[in-house]
């Protein structure tokens, strides 16, 4: 049975950018090498590095086990930071030369 593809999204918004003379040609020619449009080329390229920034950012998955261990984790009482506290009470270096 034929499948239908699915109609490419219009493209109806825009993003303008500055970029340096150098940037403007190596972008250029990486496109060209690639036989795409410099639209082309930066979009699908700013894209795919979104692609990998974003879904540590947004989401992470957790099974029960996992998610029963995150939540005890979270509830849990801080540890004891003895190095911490002892920073936190020591006079900070702008506090030092008063006296």
């Amino acid at each position: 049975m034929p499948t239908v593809a699915a109609r490419p999204e219009t493209r109806t918004e825009k993003l303008d950018l500055r970029l340096t003379k150098s940037a403007k040609h190596i972008l250029h020619s990486a496109a060209q090498a690639e036989r795409r449009s410099v639209s082309d080329f930066v979009l699908e390229s700013a894209l795919a590095r979104a692609a990998e920034t974003l879904p540590d950012r947004q989401r992470f998955g957790l099974n029960a086990k996992q998610w029963k261990a995150f939540q005890a984790a979270l509830d849990a009482p801080p540890r004891p930071a003895p190095r911490m506290a002892k920073l936190l009470n020591e006079p900070s270096i702008f506090e030092r030369g008063r006296g």
